[in-house]
């Protein structure tokens, strides 16, 4: 088995808007590659994968604004924090740094960033690989079918986290390393896969200034696009793999969504959770080579 990529591997900065953008770069041949990672994570969150697609691709990893090693500017000072923001930051990374069309594979809202820049940019993206993509289950439009005490309670913290004090408050709650390792135990199903590695790295830039701002605004952000408005309009070959022991997003509701949609392959993950391509990469990683074998671009010799 191919090793991870370090975590303290030096990262490349890209300038975006003023701003810094952290990302990671393995492989200098083949078919472009982009890996988002989900929320509150970082390109961290893909070095297993970076070194096996590497091989043969140009593999990248960016850090999303507002997370990880990226800048954390206070929301709507001048960005906000939204799939469009976020779609245009890939599809300017695919232009600046790239330098062509891409394979987008992301995880959770990754995933929703990645299908948002295929329909919006259509010309930087060559496919899609979606992993456990959130169904944003708090969205406004969704709240009518929640049961009663989520419909009256989710509006309220939304509203709180709103007032900057309570939100620093939450987040610094939320910031402990035993509150995230909790939650990690929840969302992996192989409880050997939570390391103080991963705890660590999840917990480097929630101490960064900023931070707590852009969790609420995210947390209190129930707009934007939904997955079910997007998956239709998808300009690209896409598959779709998920943990079947995700307790965040059921997979038998991602099967409908999908089942609706003009997607190749549906592929359950048995006994994974939430961040597959972390928890189990041996399953993840053969099943993205192979696709992206199937895709690539020819290459035209002189």
């Amino acid at each position: 088995m191919t090793l991870p990529l370090p975590l303290d591997t030096p990262a490349a900065t890209w300038h975006w808007h003023d701003l810094p953008i952290c990302y990671q770069q393995v492989g200098d041949r083949g078919p472009a590659v982009v890996l988002i990672h989900g929320f509150g994570a970082s390109w961290g969150h893909w070095r297993h994968t970076l070194p096996v697609l590497g091989m043969d691709c140009r593999c990248y990893a960016i850090d999303l604004l507002g997370f990880g090693g990226s800048a954390k500017p206070t929301p709507g000072q001048p960005l906000s924090y939204t799939f469009a923001t976020w779609a245009q930051q890939i599809a300017d990374f695919c232009d600046q740094v790239v330098g062509e069309a891409a394979f987008l594979i992301g995880n959770s809202i990754g995933a929703i960033v990645a299908m948002q820049t295929a329909v919006s940019f259509s010309d930087r993206v060559l496919g899609v690989a979606a992993l456990n993509f959130s169904l944003r289950l708090l969205h406004e439009r969704h709240r009518a079918t929640q049961p009663w005490h989520q419909r009256l309670s989710v509006p309220l913290l939304q509203s709180l986290l709103k007032q900057s004090w309570f939100s620093t408050f939450f987040f610094q709650l939320a910031a402990q390393p035993q509150n995230v390792r909790r939650a990690l135990l929840q969302a992996y199903r192989r409880p050997e896969a939570v390391t103080d590695e991963l705890v660590t790295m999840l917990l480097k830039p929630a101490a960064d200034p900023g931070a707590a701002a852009v969790f609420a605004a995210f947390t209190t952000y129930s707009q934007g696009p939904l997955p079910e408005d997007l998956l239709p309009h998808l300009p690209c070959p896409a598959i779709v793999l998920w943990g079947e022991a995700d307790p965040w997003e059921p997979i038998t509701l991602g099967r409908q969504l999908v089942e609706a949609a003009a997607i190749e392959e549906f592929i359950p993950l048995p006994n994974v959770g939430h961040c597959p391509q972390d928890e189990a990469p041996e399953l993840v990683n053969p099943i993205l080579q192979a696709w992206l074998a199937r895709h690539a671009p020819p290459i035209h010799t002189p």
